[in-house]
């Protein structure tokens, strides 16, 4: 080693996980400023001076800062300040928390937040009249845990104008009742319908949203994200101005890649005030140069876009295929314009029809402009064809994963898997097949949608069942499990590679930005079966300590 001027921190007593294919393993780090400036055994001591910080990982494990390549943070830490019904999955515990929220918030206009479980509900619907008992004076709006519904109250109802001769919009539903009256369950973009109403929040409640969810994210390990909706859609808050203020004095610690929302109601027009965006909301650790287009919705409300029709209650094929939200032809045309000025496109793609659009658009984009280095990513992918595992690796775009929803639950069991049928079922989340077929896989957790823990997603791709699974639950399509290895790998180097920023983060050797996390334990020695109960100890940033456990 040339230079052995003392480091600002070293760890050792490892194990270092580095994922690096030439040094797997090592025991060893040491930091000088923001960068890692050796990976090894002992010969890293030689790096440490009188004003060493000197950290014993005691065998715990060192590894690369997790990134969500899939996540809502600004959005999900606002709603932990308002009525937060996440966690909870009966109408009971429901009940308590709205009316506890109601009661302590007696000045506030609307009731707000979000979080519950479709499994809740007969068939995943609320109804207006359970929230008339709780809340009858004021309109309440939350949304279901996927961010694809709402539930409100007959006030909300009657504040929008909705009543039985509303039309449902052209990307959404509102679910009524036999006389066309709306029950109070709304669906995609017809919860827009009352969303829009809803009090715009403050900067400052912007900021303390994202503030407190770039807590929380570090606590989990997580250093860097990509925000998957920067823009206005539906009743979401754009917090592309918390990113900007926060980056600008510095309270941005996370490095964040920003997915400018593509509005479905407009076309090409929008592309250049796209441009002078991303190089508005270029400064500090954001980057604004990602274009976020949603094909489809999901399937539990029928929305996903299939290549079939879904079934119906007694198994028989209904009138129903789901909702491209572009039209086809109009999302090659879009996609080839944006991968032209070098957008990245990430796509929402859940059914096996938005799937293939969204790669039928990337083959568009790659045919007319080559292979440049854009690096599309389609997230979510519940159902995917066989016939299209192969092209991601062929066409160069990404498979982003979340892991969390790969397992038997009663989402999965009650309102999907009898709605899908056998063969679509069994095509569920490939992440298998889609590792073996030499795709790159990213991760994320697509938080406040689900768990924002990076370990629990790990246990479920590795395990295909949840942590808190009891005793007996089925794995779900086993084949399709992948190694600790290669998922740890997805949720570090794979979303690096996703965010450009694989050049110097998702791997530790010398150069590259000391982003790291370490754990309370080496999962890799313990039974698969235990991943979900690691925890994590601290998280480093640059090499700052942004985060230490108590």
């Amino acid at each position: 080693m040339s230079d052995t001027t003392p480091a600002d921190l070293v760890l050792t007593g490892g194990p270092v996980h580095t994922l690096s294919p030439a040094r797997a393993r090592a025991t060893s780090l040491a930091v000088r400023g923001e960068r890692i400036v050796a990976v090894g055994h002992d010969e890293v001591r030689e790096f440490i001076g009188p004003r060493t910080e000197v950290v014993d990982l005691r065998g715990k494990l060192l590894i690369p800062g997790f990134q969500d390549a899939h996540i809502h943070p600004v959005g999900g830490g606002i709603e932990l300040g308002q009525c937060d019904l996440s966690g909870a999955t009966t109408l009971g515990e429901y009940r308590e928390r709205i009316a506890a929220y109601a009661h302590a918030h007696p000045d506030v206009e609307w009731i707000t937040g979000g979080g519950w479980a479709m499994e809740a509900f007969p068939g995943g619907l609320p109804t207006a009249a359970e929230l008339d008992a709780l809340v009858p004076d004021r309109p309440v709006y939350l949304v279901n845990r996927d961010h694809h519904g709402a539930w409100v109250n007959s006030r909300a109802l009657e504040r929008a104008g909705l009543d039985a001769r509303t039309p449902d919009p052209s990307d959404g539903r509102i679910e009524r009742y036999a006389d066309g009256t709306p029950t109070g369950m709304l669906q995609e973009g017809a919860a827009n319908l009352i969303g829009r109403l809803l009090p715009p929040l403050t900067l400052d409640e912007r900021i303390a949203g994202l503030l407190r969810a770039q807590e929380l994210l570090h606590s989990l390990g997580v250093t860097a994200w990509q925000d998957a909706l920067l823009g206005t859609h539906a009743n979401l808050t754009d917090p592309t101005d918390a990113y900007l203020a926060t980056a600008e004095d510095g309270r941005l610690t996370a490095r964040v890649v920003g997915a400018l929302w593509w509005d479905r109601a407009r076309g090409t027009e929008q592309i250049a005030e796209l441009v002078a965006r991303r190089e508005a909301g270029t400064r500090g650790r954001l980057r604004c140069s990602t274009v976020k287009i949603m094909q489809d919705g999901v399937a539990e409300n029928g929305t996903a876009a299939l290549l079939g029709p879904y079934l119906d209650g007694c198994g028989c094929a209904s009138d129903n295929s789901g909702i491209s939200f572009v039209p086809p032809k109009e999302l090659q045309s879009y996609v080839t314009e944006l991968d032209a000025r070098g957008f990245q496109v990430h796509f929402h793609a859940l059914g096996d029809r938005a799937v293939r659009e969204a790669l039928d658009a990337v083959e568009a984009a790659r045919a007319a402009n080559g292979f440049t280095d854009t690096r599309p990513h389609l997230a979510h992918l519940q159902v995917v064809h066989p016939d299209d595992i192969g092209r991601f690796r062929e066409l160069g775009a990404s498979a982003n994963m979340q892991a969390l929803w790969a397992a038997h639950e009663p989402q999965m069991d009650d309102l999907t898997i009898p709605f899908l049928g056998p063969e679509r079922s069994g095509q569920q989340y490939p992440f298998g097949a889609l590792l073996r077929s030499g795709a790159t896989l990213a991760a994320g957790s697509d938080w406040p949608v689900s768990s924002p823990d990076p370990l629990q997603a790990l246990h479920v791709a590795v395990n295909r069942v949840l942590p808190e699974a009891p005793p007996g639950t089925p794995v779900f399509l086993p084949e399709q499990r992948v190694d600790l290895g290669s998922a740890l790998a997805a949720y570090t180097a794979g979303s690096a590679y996703v965010n450009h920023l694989d050049e110097v983060t998702g791997t530790l050797a010398p150069g590259f930005l000391a982003d790291f996390a370490v754990l309370d334990r080496d999962p890799f020695a313990g039974p698969a079966e235990e991943i979900g109960a690691t925890r994590v100890e601290q998280t480093f940033v640059g090499g700052r300590r942004v985060y230490a456990a108590g």
